[in-house]
């Protein structure tokens, strides 16, 4: 494969030749982005690929799921790059970020690697990243970091892309003029192991009124979660990217999107192996940054933004989840299933909050929540009591992978296989 080239400015070769050498890397300490801030002036950052399916992103359409990003004559640009009334341990009050997601895009036949080509002003401070992710029948993938090469572990027929912007608080803002693709070809990668599940600190997000990192106007007793990593953020109004998270007893469950970034990190993918984690790659697998930071003083006790860690948080739930799904009083140990890095089919839930039950019926015992838009593993179905729900009326239950119930009256999809009888 070849290597990223530039083509830039004579004034601007030193800085470019750096970000060219160091965009797909990843700060230990400070970092917000994969890119390296350069100086101002044009600059085009172009993976190239011998053949392949090539095509432009659509940078002029800014509409309710992108957030924080406006399209000017010039390209796109952060909207505000002041950031306010964050909690003080939120990524998102270090830096100001701002998100364009574009409509997915199908192929002509299936592909196992994007890469991306920017071409954009990037003064000093601020920093541009294209993620893309693939659909495969079980799902989407992870969001992938495309400047040096995106590789999927088996062939993927979609890929969406996701334009991110930083800036420090009230610095200058990047302008993207351009967005090019190739998705093409390569040899597989392995796949991370199926099915992760690792026990984490949960914190209480809070924060009603404010905004997620995918766009969502936090509500009194809301139903999602935060990850410190946006490879598992997702779209607004989506369950994309869906956890099951457990007390430690087993007691009460949720299953719950996740919509915003944090606690403290935004590059911590800590579920992922060393070879696939964005960050901090010689910590064990399934052990957070702020964990390790605030129980053993890695990296000097600090997050990447350099932050004192005063946590060991892995998760931070919304109001609903931490109160109504599990029944919280205060900051706990949890257990959290990774759904996407599992197999098999998933049920969509179309209304919600929604019981899930230990029985086929609603004289079972409630053992916890189903969000909105979560997308629950679905082992097999039997046939319970008769429910009439949103999008249908129904004997049939689906027992999920936890071995609770939920009505398939409350299911508006199914997707990633045959369902079978129990």
């Amino acid at each position: 494969m070849k290597r990223p080239h530039c083509r830039i400015r004579p004034t601007a070769l030193a800085a470019v030749l750096a970000l060219a050498l160091t965009i797909a890397l990843v700060p230990l300490t400070s970092g917000f982005s994969a890119a390296t801030p350069v100086a101002s002036g044009p600059v085009t950052l172009t993976a190239v690929a011998p053949g392949g399916e090539r095509w432009s992103t659509d940078l002029s359409v800014v509409d309710r799921d992108d957030v924080n990003v406006r399209r000017t004559p010039a390209g796109l640009r952060l909207r505000e790059s002041r950031t306010t009334g964050r909690s003080p341990r939120s990524p998102h009050n270090a830096v100001a970020e701002g998100m364009l997601l574009t409509a997915p895009r199908t192929l002509a036949r299936p592909a196992t690697r994007v890469r991306a080509e920017i071409t954009a002003d990037v003064p000093s401070g601020a920093t541009v990243e294209v993620l893309v992710r693939g659909w495969r029948v079980s799902g989407w993938t992870e969001w992938r970091a495309a400047t040096g090469g995106a590789v999927f572990d088996r062939p993927v027929s979609q890929v969406q892309t996701r334009v991110v912007l930083t800036a420090r608080n009230g610095g200058a803002t990047a302008t993207v003029r351009a967005v090019q693709l190739t998705a093409d070809a390569t040899a597989a990668v392995s796949a991370a192991t199926p099915g992760l599940t690792y026990r984490v600190y949960a914190t209480r997000i809070g924060l009603v009124g404010e905004v997620t990192a995918n766009g969502r106007t936090v509500q009194p007793r809301d139903h999602f979660v935060a990850l410190p990593s946006r490879r598992g953020l997702s779209p607004l109004n989506t369950g994309d990217y869906t956890v099951r998270v457990c007390t430690t007893t087993g007691s009460r469950c949720e299953y719950a999107p996740v919509w915003d970034v944090g606690p403290w990190n935004t590059r911590d993918d800590y579920w992922n192996p060393s070879a696939v984690r964005e960050n901090w790659k010689n910590l064990p697998q399934g052990r957070p940054e702020a964990q390790a930071a605030y129980q053993s003083g890695y990296n000097g006790g600090r997050d990447q933004f350099g932050r004192t860690v005063l946590n060991p948080a892995g998760i931070d739930l919304a109001d609903g989840t931490f109160w109504d799904g599990l029944k919280l009083t205060t900051n706990a140990w949890v257990d959290v299933a990774y759904l996407w890095t599992g197999g098999g089919p998933r049920g969509v839930v179309g209304d919600g909050p929604l019981n899930i039950r230990s029985g086929a019926s609603t004289s079972y015992a409630v053992r916890g929540l189903a969000a909105r838009f979560a997308n629950v593993p679905i082992q097999c179905y039997v046939t319970g009591q008769s429910v009439a729900g949103p999008y249908r009326t129904t004997t049939r239950w689906n027992r999920l992978a936890s071995g609770q119930y939920v009505s398939h009256a409350y299911i508006s999809a199914v997707y990633g296989g045959t369902v079978p009888v129990c």
